[in-house]
């Protein structure tokens, strides 16, 4: 019997090389409109919405993300569940939401690999903004690379909610992000 090695026997390597090398990224467009009324002061962005968001067409809906635990624990309430109260609770805190990308190649959810990027219009919201909140550094540079010079407001790069920032706690986003959602 041959001994166990830490080798990967040729046939399945090459298989497995072949699968990857098919796995390329696709030309996504954002799949739904930002999400705001007349009384939002806050514009969050995100970079572009996750394989979870696409599916559920709305923002932020992979399980794993804390961003709707961190807005339940920094206004006080329960966190919610549907699209409908998810609705409810940005609008009833004066918030917007949408992503810097409207469109861009992706493979998966992953923002390491955005390419092709078309930037989303931000004048399509139609409310007297004061400040942009950017969740994440790549929705950060992106924005800066974009649209800051547009926007003519404030910006702040605050730390992703994503399940990939496993560095920061709910704790943690709770205190970097409560600032500037309670200056409303």
């Amino acid at each position: 019997m041959a001994p166990i090695t830490g080798s990967v026997p040729f046939s399945f390597a090459s298989s497995y090389n072949k699968e990857v090398q098919k796995a390329k990224s696709v030309f996504l467009s954002h799949p739904f409109p930002p999400l705001y009324d007349g009384a939002s002061r806050i514009l969050i962005l995100g970079s572009f919405p996750s394989v979870k968001s696409r599916e559920q067409a709305f923002y932020y809906g992979h399980p794993q993300n804390r961003f709707w635990r961190l807005l339940s624990q920094v206004y006080q309430e329960d966190v919610p569940g549907t699209v409908e109260e998810k609705t409810a609770l940005v609008l009833r805190h004066h918030l917007a939401l949408y992503d810097v990308i409207d469109g861009c190649e992706i493979l998966g959810s992953s923002d390491a690999s955005i390419r092709q990027v078309k930037p989303s219009d931000l004048s399509r919201i139609h409310s007297p903004l004061k400040t942009i909140l950017l969740n994440g550094e790549t929705a950060g540079k992106l924005f800066e690379r974009y649209q800051a010079s547009l926007t003519g407001l404030p910006f702040f790069i605050l730390p992703s909610t994503s399940p990939a920032n496993a560095s920061k706690s709910l704790a943690d986003l709770v205190e970097a992000w409560r600032p500037f959602l309670l200056d409303n």
